[in-house]
């Protein structure tokens, strides 16, 4: 079976953890602070907080901005589900806005639409990989004096006009999920170049510290581990390298689905860097067979599949009870019905991309 994902953990992670357990120091510490200045150096931007998972930064990158019950968040219905709950954490709404049916990520003008005197912010998910337009969104945000936050969950070393994702918003959460283009095993990271936005992150993170045992707000035990951040400093080493791998994959695979009818490839703004996170298809009406009844015959015949997502967050059962319509946001509920991933990762071989395209090839006949 070629997997639909595959976490690279080598001998140099292993290495790296079984040096923090033999110091002893197993929880937050100076791997930590390293791995924090070497992610947010990597980014270009001045702050990394390190928490326990992606949904975690989210929350802490929301409550650092002070969004709270009244506020209405503009968001993505076509994302994990976990971009919209931080919202409904902090007590305000989730607002949605429908996506670009090319690149799956918010449109600019749909967000432009749902404006009103209790937006307080705007979070843009960079989805499979793909920055979405924050030319568009920095303007909108600017203009209308908005919060902006990146959801870079999927996009670690993605790029928009060679400007790394995660550096244009005021604050920004990543996922160290091993699924993601790079792991801790369980993780997340708060990035921000806002000095007074960091200081929050921190204090949120760490039970409202200011000094041990001095709590002065409220706040969590979200801390990311040595363990986890050990792991972390060694794959942000090797992510380059296995972005370009994965874009390779990814031009292996659009060039040979590009002579199948009936499949859509995935749509690549000029001006990004995509990272593809996952490699996602459209199954249109022309091809011989639905979308879930070839998701069975690959994985039949030992090709991984996902369907990344097969419900929009509007139709999500809780989202139903909070009242949501089911009309809203057509394009991402169209999305959900057609949308197909295929394996792009990097141990996906060449010979392993060529047995994709063949079978793919023999079920479109």
């Amino acid at each position: 079976m070629i997997p639909i994902a595959k976490p690279l953990i080598g001998d140099e992670e292993i290495n790296a953890v079984i040096e923090v357990l033999k110091s002893g120091m197993l929880a937050h510490g100076k791997e930590v602070e390293a791995f924090e200045r070497e992610f947010a150096g990597y980014l270009g931007a001045k702050h990394g907080i390190a928490v326990t998972n992606g949904t975690a930064a989210l929350d802490v990158a929301l409550k650092a901005l002070k969004i709270g019950p009244g506020d209405e968040v503009i968001t993505s219905p076509f994302t994990f589900i976990a971009s919209a709950n931080s919202i409904l954490f902090q007590g305000a709404k989730p607002v949605f806005a429908d996506i670009d049916p090319k690149t799956f990520n918010l449109d600019p003008n749909e967000v432009l639409e749902r404006i009103n005197e209790k937006t307080k912010a705007i979070i843009v998910v960079h989805l499979y990989g793909q920055p979405a337009d924050m030319k568009a969104f920095s303007e909108i945000a600017e203009d209308h004096k908005l919060y902006l936050v990146e959801d870079c969950a999927q996009a670690h070393g993605a790029e928009f006009d060679g400007r790394k994702v995660g550096t244009f918003g005021d604050i920004a959460a990543f996922s160290f999920y091993p699924t993601k283009n790079m792991t801790t095993g369980e993780g997340g990271m708060v990035v921000t170049n806002d000095d007074e936005l960091a200081e929050k992150a921190r204090l949120i993170r760490n039970h409202g510290q200011t000094k041990k045992y001095l709590h002065e707000e409220l706040g969590y035990n979200l801390r990311m581990t040595n363990i986890a951040a050990a792991i972390g400093r060694v794959q942000l080493r090797k992510l380059d390298e296995w972005n370009e791998k994965r874009i390779k994959n990814a031009k292996l695979l659009t060039d040979g689905i590009k002579r199948i009818g009936g499949l859509t490839p995935p749509y690549v703004d000029p001006r990004v860097k995509h990272v593809f996170h996952q490699y996602v298809i459209r199954v249109e009406d022309e091809f011989p067979m639905s979308r879930d009844e070839l998701a069975q015959k690959l994985r039949e015949k030992g090709v991984g599949t996902g369907i990344h997502y097969p419900m929009p967050v509007h139709h999500q059962p809780f989202y139903q009870k909070l009242g949501y319509p089911e009309e809203i946001c057509q394009n991402a509920v169209e999305a959900s019905k057609r949308v197909l991933s295929l394996p792009v990762h990097p141990s996906v071989s060449r010979e392993d991309v060529e047995y994709i395209l063949q079978t793919l090839e023999e079920l479109a006949s």
